[in-house]
């Protein structure tokens, strides 16, 4: 017994130290604060000597923070991150598609974008250039379809192509702001979906500490999708990201295994000659004459190289879920530029039946309170 109050103690403690501090923080309330040897160095270290963290309004003010993160999220039946140490992965990709693919089964489903400096997930969700209002209940996102809400900075920008150049502090409380003043509207969400920036930075450790301040009435982060691609460069950074999720306590939901590789159909291809010529044309033409049933084969390449057991290998290995493959499906990029829902305009292309199964996973994973009480009644 006594153990367990020492390891509760340790995690509330970790979950109210400032998203700046060294690795080993006692926590700014604690009689330590400031004088531990994990304070060496850290850019708090003063102010949590002098007790500023530790004061009564201090405390007041954090007890308030965490009030409004619970009361915000309280409505928000799981909280799902999309992760990677790598950027380029396609994290914005499986976050809008996994998002679109829930809201077409009916769900309720918000997505929220906190890769504050590159804000993609407008453009893919079909809604770049509109704008948010705020009102008296908070900012109100912009509805994708019925069942979708995004939220963005882009919104807030009054260019698209304008550059964020915030410092750390500035997104933290940009991101503070998402989860506790947006409506995600009467009746809240069955899933939140958070697009966030590569890598463990400042804003990662941010909604971590964010979401596991309204975790105690379990509101915190449901889990994490970790992204990745199946070469080495990609699995070193991964590796780190699922580290981060150890280390941070956020249970990993499962890696994804993004541009696994090239897969399209034959008719759908371009032929080049020796000479570099386009010679489209009459190769489709000769088999449609010779070898017709070729036409509707599917090419498949592997763009990356798989380095070792590959991202199946790395789960194992971490003892995680491996959700499956995502070929490099040309129709899912081309959803995205459209910003369409790739399952719904494009049924019989490569990616769907994968994407398709990794949801039902998530939903597995993270059922609903009817999909719950279904599944008792059958």
């Amino acid at each position: 017994p006594h153990s367990n109050h020492q390891q509760s103690e340790k995690r509330t403690m970790s979950s109210a130290a400032p998203s700046d501090a060294n690795d080993g923080c006692v926590g700014p309330t604690s009689q330590e604060a400031g004088k531990a040897a994990a304070c060496a160095g850290c850019p708090n270290q003063g102010a949590c000597s002098t007790g500023s963290f530790s004061s009564p309004a201090a405390v007041a003010a954090k007890e308030k923070e965490k009030a409004n993160l619970h009361n915000a999220l309280s409505e928000v039946s799981h909280v799902v991150l999309v992760l990677s140490g790598k950027g380029g992965v396609g994290k914005s990709t499986v976050s809008t598609q996994v998002a679109q693919s829930l809201s077409s089964r009916g769900y309720s489903v918000g997505l929220l974008d906190v890769d504050i400096c590159g804000p993609s997930i407008p453009r893919m969700a079909g809604v770049l250039g509109r704008e948010v209002h705020q009102s008296q209940s908070g900012w109100t996102p912009v509805y994708a379809n019925p069942n979708l809400a995004v939220m963005s900075i882009s919104f807030l920008l009054e260019e698209g192509d304008a550059a964020v150049v915030w410092r750390g502090p500035r997104k933290n409380g940009l991101i503070k702001q998402f989860l506790t003043e947006t409506d995600w509207g009467v009746g809240g969400l069955d899933y939140l979906i958070i697009d966030t920036p590569p890598g463990t930075s400042d804003e990662h450790i941010s909604i971590v500490q964010y979401l596991n301040d309204a975790r105690s009435s379990g509101q915190g982060a449901s889990g994490a999708i970790v992204v990745t691609t199946p070469e080495e460069v990609s699995l070193a950074d991964v590796r780190k990201e699922l580290n981060f999720c150890k280390k941070t306590s956020v249970p990993v939901l499962g890696v994804i295994e993004n541009m696994s590789g090239l897969q399209t159909r034959v008719s759908d291809m371009r032929f080049m000659n020796d000479e570099s010529n386009d010679c489209t044309s009459d190769v489709l033409s000769l088999l449609k004459e010779k070898c017709p049933e070729v036409l509707n084969m599917m090419a498949i390449t592997d763009v990356f190289p798989s380095a070792g057991t590959g991202p199946e290998g790395m789960a194992s290995k971490f003892g995680v879920p491996y959700l499956g493959k995502l070929p490099l499906d040309p129709n899912l990029l081309k959803s995205c530029e459209d910003g369409v829902s790739f399952v719904d305009q494009y049924p019989s292309s490569p990616g769907t039946a994968p994407l398709n199964n990794i949801v039902d996973k998530l939903i597995l994973a993270l059922p609903v309170e009817d999909d719950e009480e279904d599944a008792m009644q059958t």
